[in-house]
């Protein structure tokens, strides 16, 4: 009963996102109240209706209800709670359940937030986060139901793919899915005041913390997503440059550059074309993701489905709502009028260079990710017995992404320290003189020591080190006062504005994850063959295999080598990394070993193994942790910033020009 009301429920959700889609739209271009009263509320009953639905799956999968198809395919009943309130969506059909959830979430803050927004644009806003609602609803009602039935019931289920069973499960989609799904309110903000024709400052202060939140998701998202690879896929790699990591990464890149193009909007109501594209264009990145997963035209670890009606399906709502976004775009971004202008070297010009290093950077990643797909379904379309296939690596990725990642990383410091409106260059190349210092000198003493070795990871680390100190530098600049003492300066330091310090803050986590990315050049790789008591070197440490055993666990079943780590002699502790066999699941999966050592880590995973002998691939990491570190630094500066007093206020009514008394 419990699942016929959680289906019975989606589909009143689809009803009322079709009312929000088209009652509060009519109301705006009516200029009517009371249809456009009906955006708030109809907004929290999606909410209500999609948030039941989804607590129905969830109570299906932790009661192991085997008659519902999605259940026998995705779980068992040995498996332990957390993994089966988490595999709720670790398959297609509750993944997307779960993305509209967090549609259907975001609709109903929007909702709760607009009381200080104009009537009409929070109508336009909501009518169009309804029309995303409804064309994601009907794709799941009629392709990907998550409450089909299944007759006869099945005593027990297939059980959760090996891979997934990880604690990664639990944090990394939904926070993925609050970064995709976040751009959809800049999305609706940008297509709204489209609409409506109305597009100033106001609607900047309005859209920035909605972005800003959604980044700093899509952050730790994308963050959490690496280090689950890196430890669980037995790689030894933190990224792949595969097709669905780049699919994050393009929104994540369009977004920072919608970031920085919201300042200058709000700032100096200036970049508005730009800001509008910008803002279609994180969200249609978001989709676009959505389909390479989901369309079965990729083969890869993240993918979930291969139907191809669900992925013609997903193509027509990016056809209907991209397309839609930038016809609408053309016809009425020639008629915005332009905001302040401002000198080349200003903050706002800084600010611009950095939106098109993003840009660009995006879209060589686009290119890369997209054009064997469009080749081979081209070649196919003429020649379906011989479509041309070609694979783009990572060697391209690195030619095309890292000598734009170099000067935008240049620029950071120079472009938070210069003055609005016009700078002086001199004057921010004179108060960063330090950190440019230290920054090289850190570069030239470890390129001294380390002769012989990686060439640009002295510079990746000098590079990192002096995004920290620049960052810093803006602080204690704004902070600083002639003649005064360090009490009055940290005083001023405390009293400057959340957001000036979530600046810096997200700044140097730039700096820290790129000092991590750089570090990876010294690190130190193994493969070998040990039999129990045998030992082999790693860098400095010495690996020595104690012994292999067989061990059994909650819903499944393992060999573990046993390995003991010492340095100069003394223990540093044990490494157990093995293969591992899910009950109903007969793939196996290797589990990686890791040992955190400072900011290094050493890692173990198996191959062979066998009751007197591991075949083991080794590694030694200096300083890795620092790259999920510094995207954790760049999240807590973001959220930082969102505590900021105008973040929390919002956008103030502009105010009307006074109205000179008549003469006497």
């Amino acid at each position: 009963m419990i699942v016929e009301a959680g289906h019975y429920a989606l589909v009143l959700a689809f009803a009322l996102s079709l009312v929000l889609a088209v009652v509060p739209m009519w109301g705006a271009a009516a200029r009517d109240p009371a249809l456009m009263a009906v955006a708030r509320p109809a907004a929290f009953a999606m909410l209500v209706m999609v948030a039941l639905s989804y607590g129905a799956l969830t109570w299906a999968y932790v009661g192991s209800d085997f008659s519902v198809m999605n259940v026998v395919q995705n779980s068992h009943s040995m498996k332990p709670l957390a993994y089966k309130i988490s595999g709720v969506w670790a398959n297609h059909e509750g993944s997307m359940l779960l993305w509209v959830l967090i549609l259907a979430l975001f609709a109903g803050l929007v909702a709760a937030r607009g009381g200080r927004m104009p009537a009409r644009l929070l109508s336009n806003v909501l009518a169009v986060q309804g029309a995303v609602a409804a064309a994601f609803l009907l794709f799941i009602l009629t392709t990907s139901n998550p409450f089909a039935r299944v007759a006869p019931a099945p005593f027990e289920g297939d059980g959760l793919n090996p891979i997934l069973q990880d604690p990664g499960l639990a944090i990394h989609p939904p926070l993925l899915y609050l970064g995709y799904v976040g751009f959809s309110i800049a999305f609706s903000f940008a297509v709204g005041a489209l609409i409506e024709g109305r597009i100033d400052a106001v609607w900047a202060r309005f859209v920035r913390p909605w972005t800003l939140t959604a980044w700093c998701f899509l952050t730790l998202g994308i963050a959490m997503g690496s280090y689950w690879a890196y430890y669980e896929l037995g790689w030894g790699g933190w990224w792949f440059w595969d097709p669905v990591e780049n699919a994050s990464l393009m929104p994540w890149l369009a977004g920072t550059a919608l970031l920085h193009s919201t300042v200058v909007m709000e700032k100096r109501d200036a970049l508005k074309v730009w800001t509008m594209l910008l803002s279609i264009l994180a969200f249609s990145l978001s989709l676009i993701g959505t389909f390479l997963v989901r369309s079965g035209v990729l083969t890869s670890v993240h993918s979930f489905a291969s139907d191809p009606a669900r992925g013609v399906f997903i193509l027509a709502i990016l056809v209907v709502f991209i397309g839609g976004a930038l016809t609408l775009f053309a016809w009425r971004a020639p008629v915005l009028r332009q905001g302040g202008v401002f000198a080349p070297v200003s903050r706002e010009g800084a600010l611009v260079l950095n939106n098109l290093l993003l840009a660009t950077a995006c879209a060589t990643v686009f290119v890369g990710t997209l054009y064997p797909l469009a080749l081979e379904a081209v070649t196919g379309w003429w020649s379906p017995d011989n479509p041309s296939k070609i694979s783009v690596g990572a060697p391209f990725f690195n030619a095309t992404f890292l000598p734009l990642a170099f000067p935008l990383m240049l620029a950071i410091p120079f472009g938070q320290s210069l003055a609005w409106k016009r700078g002086d260059l001199l004057g921010v190349a004179q108060r960063l003189a330090f950190a440019i210092a230290v920054g090289v000198v850190v570069a030239i003493v470890i390129l001294a020591l380390t002769v012989g070795g990686p060439v640009l990871a002295p510079v990746g680390v000098g590079l990192g080190v002096y995004l920290i100190l620049g960052s810093a530098t803006e602080i204690a600049t704004r902070a600083w006062r002639r003649g005064a003492g360090l009490g009055v300066m940290l005083r001023r330091a405390a009293g400057l504005p959340r957001s000036a310090w979530g600046t810096a803050l997200s700044h140097a986590g730039v700096g820290v994850t790129v000092i991590g990315i750089a570090a990876t050049a010294w690190g130190v790789e193994s493969i070998v063959t040990l039999q129990p008591g045998q030992s082999t070197r790693l860098g400095d440490y010495t690996v020595t295999l104690e012994a292999v055993t067989p061990r059994n666990g909650p819903d499944y079943r393992e060999t573990v080598a046993r390995l003991r780590v010492t340095r100069d002699g003394q223990s540093l502790g044990v490494l157990e990394p093995g293969k591992r066999v899910m009950v109903g699941r007969s793939m196996p999966t290797s589990e990686a070993g890791l040992m955190t050592l400072g900011l290094g880590q050493v890692y173990a995973s198996v191959g062979e193994i066998e009751p007197n002998a591991a075949g083991l691939r080794l590694y030694w990491k200096p300083m890795v942790l620092l790259i999920w570190l510094g995207a954790v630094v760049m999240a807590l500066g973001g959220g930082l910033s969102l505590l900021d007093r105008r973040a929390r206020i919002g956008a103030p009514a502009p105010a009307r020009a006074a109205v000179p008394a008549p003469a006497e």
